[in-house]
């Protein structure tokens, strides 16, 4: 879960006479987003007024407690104490924007995530031998904004060699390694990498404490997917593309686990953390209630409004949801991570997610042009 600082801009979309869609920038949004939206009315979405939104209320006050920072959500997290009842909040104080794709669709890819639990020691073992690493002291995050602006929304992340910085180790370098310091060991190398995908999770010790752990840093190596490699060589057949798929497939292979894991160089470092899963804005996320998003889109902080379905069940979610997380995989106008939260259903759900799914903006009233509320 990064912090990386953004500058863009909130494009909104509206029609012209024969109906075609033009960027339309809403000055006070020039700095948070570049979404590319078209206004809708909220009576219109789907599930919507049938959605718990009290329950959505009392999560969008809790995530304001961070929200407040951005000067999006300054007012309409003052507004929303004065508020019990989330279905009038939510309509009288924001406006309704679906998000659309650069090339016209209104559908995007919708996964879920959740907070895994691990076995561990604090001491190494034959057994518990696979190491939860703090951010390593000989990483440097080199800032080039101050002489390059261009570049402000990179950070580069290297280690001296000499008297040059070089890119980090990768995922297969540090997993050679020994000189790092550990939080921690676990006992199963693919639970491991999936807490680097989840971002956080717990760890129960021998001595029963369970240990709260989440991401810290970040290797600067670009993330794969290990999964869409395993689908385009056509091996998960049988298995499933789920994350109990990939699993399957690996325990069944052992000869491959080595190329398949390194083929993601993208390596997670973790800090010891007082609270559960916490989510890139800085709160402790809400199961089934908090979604990681791109924020060059979705602002951190911001109402969405989903309609996906659960791979497992089938069934439809139509929610109300605060974006509080990022994730190196969440890439694009119309992506979004579902956090299911902790345990065996949401390990299950999380894990065999990937729908397809539309997401709607609410965008506080205040930030919304006059003559673009028609």
């Amino acid at each position: 879960m990064k912090t990386i600082i953004l500058s863009i801009s909130l494009l909104i979309l509206f029609f012209t006479g024969c109906s075609q869609k033009e960027p339309l920038k809403l000055e006070k949004l020039n700095k948070i987003s570049k979404a590319k939206v078209l206004k809708v009315d909220l009576n219109t979405i789907e599930g919507f007024y049938e959605d718990d939104l009290n329950y959505a209320l009392e999560v969008f006050k809790k995530d304001c407690k961070r929200a407040k920072r951005y000067e999006l959500f300054k007012e309409a997290c003052s507004k929303a104490n004065d508020y019990t009842n989330g279905s009038k909040f939510f309509t009288e104080n924001f406006v309704a924007y679906e998000l659309y794709n650069n090339n016209e669709t209104n559908t995007g890819v919708i996964t879920g995530y959740y907070e895994p639990l691990l076995k561990g020691s604090l001491i190494k073992s034959e057994k518990y031998k696979y190491p939860i690493y703090k951010t390593p002291k000989d990483m440097y995050i080199v800032d080039l904004s101050s002489v390059y602006p261009e570049l402000k929304k990179y950070r580069l992340r290297g280690k001296l060699k000499g008297n040059k910085i070089i890119p980090y180790d990768d995922r297969e370098a540090i997993n050679e390694r020994d000189d790092l310091e550990a939080i921690c060991y676990v006992d199963d190398r693919f639970d491991l990498f999936f807490l680097h995908i989840q971002g956080s999770g717990k760890v129960q010790l021998e001595t029963g404490e369970i240990l709260n752990v989440g991401y810290a840093n970040q290797n600067g190596h670009k993330y794969k997917g290990i999964g869409g490699m395993l689908l385009q060589e056509g091996v998960l057949q049988g298995y499933g593309a789920s994350m109990q798929g990939i699993k399957a497939y690996l325990q069944d292979n052992p000869q491959r686990v080595d190329e398949v894991l390194y083929a993601n160089e993208s390596y997670i470092f973790f800090s010891k953390r007082s609270q559960g899963a916490t989510g890139a804005l800085g709160t402790e996320l809400t199961p089934g209630r908090n979604l990681a998003v791109d924020r060059k889109y979705i602002p951190l902080g911001m109402p969405v409004f989903i309609n996906t379905k659960n791979s497992v069940t089938q069934e439809k979610i139509n929610r109300l949801m605060v974006a509080a997380d990022v994730g190196g995989a969440i890439k694009g106008e119309i992506r979004a991570d579902f956090f299911y939260g902790s345990g065996n259903h949401a390990e299950l759900y999380a894990g065999g997610m990937k729908e397809q799914g539309r997401l709607t903006i609410l965008v506080p009233k205040e930030f919304v042009p006059s003559n673009n509320k028609n």
